[in-house]
């Protein structure tokens, strides 16, 4: 497996092939389509993530000294989001989410060029990344 830092240089360089936001999102919305499919049972209030303006279930599990996890959305842009965020952090252990600052999402541009709801519940899908990952690592 690639490290944290090399997977998140490769998404800001696929980011950069496209000049306009709107192939940005198109983009977004592609990675959303590849999501592998979301059981309906998973589909709880203790998965929702609180904060999201659309709905949106992240199920996480520790494996092995790992942080696997799986999530949907009933909303096209974010479940692209989550996506992308589920591809960079799932398998990963703990103390390499925990170490993350996250920017990839600013280095993309991708919060300056969300709405504030959407903005808010991108932070609201990268809060509960962490808490997860904090959660595990108290596991050791």
């Amino acid at each position: 497996m690639v490290s944290l830092k090399e997977a998140e240089d490769a998404i800001v360089e696929e980011f950069s092939m496209f000049d306009e936001w709107l192939d940005k999102y198109e983009y977004l919305i592609s990675l959303g389509k590849n999501l592998e499919a979301y059981p309906e049972e998973k589909r709880t209030d203790e998965r929702l993530i609180k904060g999201c303006q659309s709905r949106v279930w992240l199920d996480c599990e520790y494996k092995d000294g790992f942080i696997y996890m799986s999530a949907d959305s009933d909303a096209i842009i974010t479940k692209g989001i989550i996506s992308l965020l589920v591809d960079l952090y799932s398998g990963r252990t703990p103390q390499e989410i925990l170490s993350s600052d996250f920017s990839v999402v600013d280095r993309i541009g991708l919060r300056e060029n969300l709405s504030p709801t959407r903005a808010n519940g991108l932070v609201s899908m990268i809060d509960r990344i962490r808490e997860v990952a904090s959660a595990a690592s108290g596991r050791f």
